[in-house]
């Protein structure tokens, strides 16, 4: 090494071998590469176990609650250096981004088909009306679908929206025409328009952790009991990154697939 170097980087005597100057600075800056080479190395062993990296996951239901809500929290726990990024969109915008690669994976009702890549069955959340506190229908033991004919129903354009609005017309179909107001909104502003008397909201349970003055949620019955749609985690067999691969573990884990597909 000093050869090539063409500097003495130890000074040897009968009481031992001690750095030089450019021996002491050589060192220094040694240990500091072994370090980022050993720090590098380490980064890359927990990326490829999904130990860290990041996560982007199409999400178009409330958070506030329920069993997406859940599995997050989960997830956070065994996996701490993972970041988690969500987008929103309608489910055809999400399968989109799914082949585009910019979502890896996306969390929706199975009501529509269109992806014929791989998808693992969930959970179902109930369909649950908000409803203003001095509403009428609160005086029902249970509200089923015909109590909603001609009610004022809010729902929302993007997410779970169009699902609902097929639901709620095909239960609907014999009551006629239901007056519908979609809305460009979030479910925050949605359920302040509930506490504002402006119409009684369409929504599913996971959004239920978000508590307005006014606001009560009543499930909505149907002859077999509570309503409920069910939701399918969709991504790409070709999808390379590492953290998903310990996402889908706990979404196996706690949801099996036992279609046996």
């Amino acid at each position: 090494m000093e050869a090539k170097l063409g500097a003495q980087l130890f000074e040897r005597s009968n009481g031992g071998t001690h750095p030089t100057l450019a021996g002491r600075d050589f060192l220094v800056s040694a240990q500091r590469i072994l370090a980022e080479t050993d720090a590098s190395v380490h980064r890359l062993l927990t990326q490829a176990r999904g130990e860290n990296g990041q996560l982007t996951i199409g999400i178009y239901a409330s958070l506030s609650t329920g069993n997406m809500f859940a599995t997050l929290v989960e997830h956070r726990r065994g996996f701490p250096n993972v970041e988690i990024f969500t987008a929103d969109g309608s489910h055809d915008q999400l399968l989109c981004a799914l082949a585009n690669g910019t979502v890896d994976i996306a969390v929706m009702t199975a009501s529509r088909l269109g992806w014929d890549n791989l998808a693992l069955p969930l959970w179902s959340e109930r369909v649950i009306l908000a409803v203003h506190a001095s509403h009428p229908l609160l005086k029902k033991g249970t509200v089923g679908w015909p109590d909603l004919a001609g009610e004022t129903i809010l729902i929302p354009h993007h997410g779970p929206g169009p699902e609902l609005e097929r639901l709620l017309i095909s239960r609907l179909r014999d009551w006629g025409a239901q007056r519908i107001l979609r809305q460009e909104a979030g479910l925050d502003r949605l359920l302040s328009l509930v506490a504002a008397e402006r119409g009684t909201l369409l929504m599913l349970e996971g959004g239920t952790g978000i508590h307005y003055d006014n606001v009560v949620y009543r499930e909505i019955h149907q002859e077999d009991g509570p309503t409920r749609l069910p939701f399918m985690a969709y991504w790409r067999q070709s999808n390379a990154n590492p953290a998903l691969i310990p996402f889908l573990e706990i979404l196996r884990q706690r949801y099996p697939d036992l279609s046996g597909q």
